[in-house]
């Protein structure tokens, strides 16, 4: 499955803006800011099809570019693709600075490195049903 597909089946689509379950508007395929302009996405905002398709391309390409030279190991397509799910997610920060990270360059058994998805299944100290099934599919992918 590629991180496209994954992030589709994930964020869902929207049109229209809408608060996320962190109270942060988004729009499209979990959008936070207009591609086009930078600036955030705000409470009636609106796009078509083929922006959303558009940006959502343009955030994954660019999570890629910013992962790929922060992991120091072999890794596999779907491996690539749980950790750009979990960092559109999470943020590139985040990311960068994750224990998930510091395992899979340190060389940590596979199965441990996945385990740390089911730890990113929070907002703010609540775990939400939602993200917990989303970690479970990002690890399931990663160990493929």
């Amino acid at each position: 499955m590629s991180a496209i597909n994954l992030i589709k089946q994930f964020e869902g689509l929207k049109l229209t803006s809408y608060p996320d379950t962190g109270g942060i508007y988004t729009i499209g395929f979990g959008n936070t800011k207009n591609k086009d302009t930078g600036q955030a996405i705000k409470k009636g905002d609106k796009i078509d099809l083929a922006t959303a398709e558009r940006w959502l391309k343009i955030d994954v390409d660019q999570r890629i570019k910013f992962i790929k030279p922060l992991i120091k190991v072999s890794v596999t397509a779907n491996m690539m693709a749980a950790m750009t799910s979990l960092s559109y997610n999470i943020g590139l920060q985040a990311f960068k600075d994750s224990k998930l990270l510091e395992k899979l360059n340190a060389g940590v058994d596979k199965k441990i490195v996945a385990n740390e998805f089911l730890k990113w299944n929070k907002v703010g100290k609540t775990p939400v049903k939602g993200l917990t099934n989303r970690r479970i599919i990002e690890r399931e992918l990663f160990l493929k």
